[in-house]
């Protein structure tokens, strides 16, 4: 009798231990900006951003760099455009913006 208890409680302990396993969720992979190469993303995302006045230059690299690192890549491509509907950015920034992003990101 005793054995029969341990069996089930052992056949219970593995069952609960698979049932973890399947249940764990892992969060969803986002296009972010690649980190391994982020020097070189912030050097040309200076570059990109030269021809801007030097009084948002800063603000908008320092955005732009930071969402594309931690948020994703989706918000970065939103933020640009909300500047240029703002009038902060004309249309060839942005297209540089948004492909500088492009290029410099992966899932992660």
């Amino acid at each position: 009798m005793n054995k029969l208890l341990r069996l089930r409680n052992m056949k219970r302990q593995q069952n609960d231990r698979r049932d973890f396993h399947e249940r764990r969720e892992f969060p969803k992979r986002e296009k972010k900006l690649d980190m391994r190469r982020s020097e070189e993303f912030g050097y040309m995302l200076g570059k990109a951003v030269e021809s801007l006045p030097d009084s948002v230059r800063g603000a908008i690299r320092g955005s732009i760099y930071s969402l594309a690192s931690k948020k994703g890549i989706k918000e970065a491509k939103e933020f640009i455009g909300k500047k240029y509907q703002e009038g902060v950015i004309d249309y060839d920034t942005q297209k540089k913006l948004i492909n500088l992003i492009y290029d410099y990101s992966k899932y992660r």
